[in-house]
């Protein structure tokens, strides 16, 4: 395998070195370490556009990823430089520049909102003030996270890091404002979106990029990198629940007003639905995978069925719980959105749609009426267009909404005169 993987790079080389299909351009990678596999989508930017024109897919380990974290480095780097080498076969370039997705249950995005009591009220609000403001903000967010996490473990302090910030809302003397910028008042309210995540994790990571000999642009936290897959820069009337079930996590993020309000992420994705199979039925867990998929391809034996859907819907009732009590956590939101968005590889499963779209699970939950069900399509993402056909399907949303971050940091510049004073704050929170 290692050899069949240098013989593609020694191949993207050859063109590259050559010139014969090594065309001009700025090049990002989107690398989505999922549970199950590694994704990487090689994309050209233009402006505040890409196009992805390499894509790349290898299988995971069982022990490569724990819980959406990484928990073997080099066989993770491995499978990481298989799906590299596809993609850069297929681009026919050297991309070097790269944006990773994080996940995992000790990641957590959250919400704060801070207010603020300016000494001169007659004075017009200039950008700096707004961005001491939102420092202000940041700090005490980080100071919630770290407290939160030591409760869930123990009392035990973990060392984090801001990943990534995003401006939810202002409001001055209680008018609510897209571009504080001239506005005078004294009392400031900002919400600002953070996600913060071990820096252990990150360290990861960041070893990743490094064995690859990638230049990391920016981490993302995942459901915030499929919130920006379909949010784009035209997101004021967006309101959504977004559900990434992977392999290992299920990441789910609300969308108020085109705002994130937060993210949460719990630990059963689609290996433990495969592993209640495994269990129920005594079989390997190739087979319970094979079993499992079966389902939806009618290719499960006819008189296994009955006993893996049983098994299936062990874990279902679990997870389904699991959504209750994430989304139950989203206090401060009077009103959850009617409409869920889903993507993963988890979410293929038909009876996973079937709970959330026809059972009365949302009932205890600030459901104004029966929310809708659907998966997010490729074609639905804001400002990146596939020219190779591959990216068909639900599947890919993560990775797309990493290149979607990478396109986000790129335009960040500060001397950029373009965009609203939100989109400006945005660009500088980009880490």
């Amino acid at each position: 395998m290692l050899s069949k993987i240098k013989n593609l790079k020694a191949a993207v080389q050859s063109k590259v070195k050559s010139g014969q299909s090594q065309p001009s351009g700025r090049y990002v990678v989107g690398l989505d370490i999922g549970t199950e596999f590694v994704k990487a989508l090689v994309a050209k930017i233009d402006g505040d556009k890409a196009e992805i024109i390499g894509v790349g897919r290898a299988h995971q380990g069982l022990s490569d990823m724990q819980a959406g974290a990484i928990a073997d480095i080099s066989a993770v780097v491995a499978n990481c430089d298989k799906a590299l080498a596809q993609a850069e076969q297929q681009a026919g370039v050297s991309a070097r520049t790269v944006v990773i997705g994080i996940a995992g249950e000790l990641v957590k995005g959250t919400t704060n909102t801070v207010r603020v009591v300016r000494k001169d009220a007659e004075k017009p609000l200039d950008i700096e003030e707004t961005e001491r403001i939102i420092k202000a903000v940041q700090k005490k967010a980080e100071m919630n996270a770290r407290k939160q996490l030591a409760w869930e473990l123990g009392g035990k302090e973990v060392e984090i890091r801001l990943v990534n910030s995003a401006l939810v809302g202002l409001e001055i003397d209680g008018y609510k404002v897209t571009s504080p910028i001239g506005f005078q008042g004294k009392d400031v309210v900002v919400q600002l979106y953070t996600a913060f995540a071990p820096l252990i994790h990150i360290g990861a990571l960041e070893r990743t990029a490094q064995e690859l000999d990638l230049d990391l642009l920016a981490v993302a936290a995942e459901p915030f990198a499929v919130s920006r897959s379909i949010l784009g820069n035209e997101s004021a009337s967006m309101n959504a629940i977004l559900m990434d079930v992977g392999g290992g996590t299920t990441d789910i993020a609300v969308i108020t007003d085109g705002g994130v309000q937060g993210t949460k992420m719990f630990g059963i994705g689609g290996r433990a639905y495969t592993k209640s199979v495994e269990r129920e039925l005594d079989v390997p867990f190739a087979k319970a995978e094979s079993l499992k998929l079966g389902l939806a391809s009618d290719l499960t034996p006819q008189d296994k069925i009955e006993s893996v859907k049983n098994a299936l819907e062990k874990t279902l009732d679990v997870w389904i719980k699991g959504v209750d009590l994430a989304l139950g956590e989203f206090e401060l939101v009077d009103h959850l959105p009617q409409k869920i968005l889903l993507c993963g590889g988890g979410s293929s499963l038909d009876m996973l749609v079937h709970e959330l779209s026809s059972t009365d699970w949302y009932r205890d939950l600030p459901f104004t009426r029966k929310p809708h069900v659907q998966h997010i399509q490729p074609d639905e993402v804001a400002g990146i267009v596939d020219k190779t056909g591959s990216v068909n399907d639900h599947t890919f949303i993560t990775a797309m909404g990493l290149i979607r971050v990478g396109l986000d940091t790129l335009g960040q510049e500060l001397d950029k005169p373009t965009g609203s004073i939100k989109e400006r704050i945005n660009r500088m929170l980009q880490t």
